[in-house]
């Protein structure tokens, strides 16, 4: 298994990079350039990745492919392939990027995107990215959502079998699975069985911490790692019987020290249950 987060210091090359991902204790990285970049850049940062031991985790799509203006829709999709095409260049896991909503926010939820219309869009989307570009050397994959699909294992394989496509994988957050109390509560059965069902598909992972609030009605908040009640001991125990590559990437902290507070926790725990990062 390999740790990343965000690097905040500017890194103008792939030497400075890797310096910096060492400093950090870091294996596994976001994405550091754009698709833009030169074919000897792409490169010479997949050289410096690989010779340091570090894997490239994904590359960042993040809009809304299924939006209801056409005009948005179709740039959407365009940049979902020129991600996907950085991704297969540079060697890295995965692209990912959400489905897609149907409602007014690109990433909120949509009455109209838990429904089968909505599950056959993104069956065609999703086949349409991957036959365009042609990947061989990465996968093209969803990030698991509370309010949209994918939204459980269930969900995700039911896509896996109706996309039917070799290049596409799955994107592991387990905090965005966990929209309700059931969720909350048993969070830990919740990460054991998506893993038993899909650990072989799963290219990257998100870590962060949820906590329920005892406000009325639900109230779930997305929290740094070791400030909420995620089931970290069950993550790792279960993603280190994936890949050894596999990438466990933190997201969304607010500042360098906290995603190097979230990093120390993870390392606690990972020494309590007898994991390693590679």
């Amino acid at each position: 298994m390999k740790l990343g987060g965000k690097l905040y210091e500017e890194c103008p090359d792939h030497e400075s990079w890797i310096a910096a991902m060492r400093r950090h204790g870091y294996s596994a990285a976001y994405c550091p350039i754009t698709a833009d970049a030169d074919d000897s850049v792409v490169l010479a940062y997949e050289r410096a990745a690989a010779s340091a031991g570090f894997v490239i985790a994904e590359v960042g799509v993040w809009n809304n492919p299924l939006s209801r203006d056409e005009a948005t829709r179709q740039t959407a999709i365009e940049h979902c392939k020129r991600q996907l095409d950085l991704a297969d260049r540079l060697g890295a896991r995965c692209a990912v990027n959400i489905a897609g909503s149907r409602g007014e926010k690109w990433d909120g939820p949509g009455p109209d995107d838990l429904t089968p219309e909505a599950f056959d869009m993104i069956v065609e989307l999703v086949r349409n990215v991957i036959d365009s570009v042609k990947p061989t050397r990465t996968y093209y994959a969803l990030e698991t959502m509370p309010w949209m699909y994918p939204n459980s294992a269930e969900d995700y394989t039911r896509l896996i079998k109706a996309i039917d496509r070799k290049q596409f994988a799955v994107h592991f957050d387990p905090v965005n699975l966990i929209c309700s109390p059931e969720r909350y509560f048993r969070n830990g059965e919740l990460i054991g069985d998506f893993i038993a069902k899909l650990g072989p598909h799963i290219r990257s992972c998100h870590a962060k911490d949820v906590l329920l609030h005892p406000n009325f009605l639900v109230h779930l908040d997305e929290v740094r790692p070791g400030t909420g009640t995620l089931d970290f001991r069950t993550l790792l125990r279960e993603i280190a019987k994936l890949d050894p590559d596999t990438p466990l990437m933190m997201e969304h902290m607010k500042s360098e020290e906290e995603y190097s507070l979230a990093a120390e926790y993870i390392r606690s725990v990972a020494g309590e249950v007898g994991v390693k990062f590679g």
